[in-house]
């Protein structure tokens, strides 16, 4: 049973290459038709890709699910006077956000590199989800050998 787990992982993990190596290997740059007017939604967009490459903004939203994060930890094994079963709870959604971070950071890694490489939204996406995927598989062929969670 864990030869068969170990070889599909393998096969997995060739796939994932091979998906990679393909879209490195398109390379192909598309611009949008229309491309010379600026409509309402790319209007929009610039403005908030302009917020979202400011530091200050990256320097907040990290201080902030920092904190907010470190405070559910907090009230869960601390002791303020929680119910035992609301602090496993809030210690179960510590763990989901840390892992949905980290899922995240994936996702968009995989999408930011595929559009580096001048490939569309799609592209970026397929790339993105694969990646998460990738990122759930790892942790259920871990989970099924070693047995990590719980």
């Amino acid at each position: 049973m864990v030869s068969l787990t170990l070889l599909s992982t393998a096969l997995m993990g060739l796939l994932v290459v091979a998906t990679f190596v393909a879209v490195a290997q398109i390379g192909a740059k598309r611009t949008a038709p229309g491309a010379g007017s600026v409509s309402r939604y790319d209007a929009i967009t610039g403005t908030l890709g302009d917020v979202a490459r400011t530091p200050v903004v990256w320097a907040v939203a990290f201080v902030a699910i920092a904190v907010g994060i470190g405070a559910v930890a907090l009230l869960a094994v601390g002791d303020f006077g929680v119910s035992e079963g609301l602090s496993g709870s809030l210690l179960t959604v510590a763990y989901a956000a840390v892992g949905l971070l980290l899922t995240g950071f994936v996702f968009l890694g995989a999408y930011f590199a595929v559009r580096g490489r001048g490939l569309g939204n799609a592209h970026g996406v397929a790339a993105g989800s694969f990646a998460s995927g990738l990122v759930f598989l790892v942790l259920i062929v871990t989970e099924l050998l070693v047995g990590v969670i719980g």
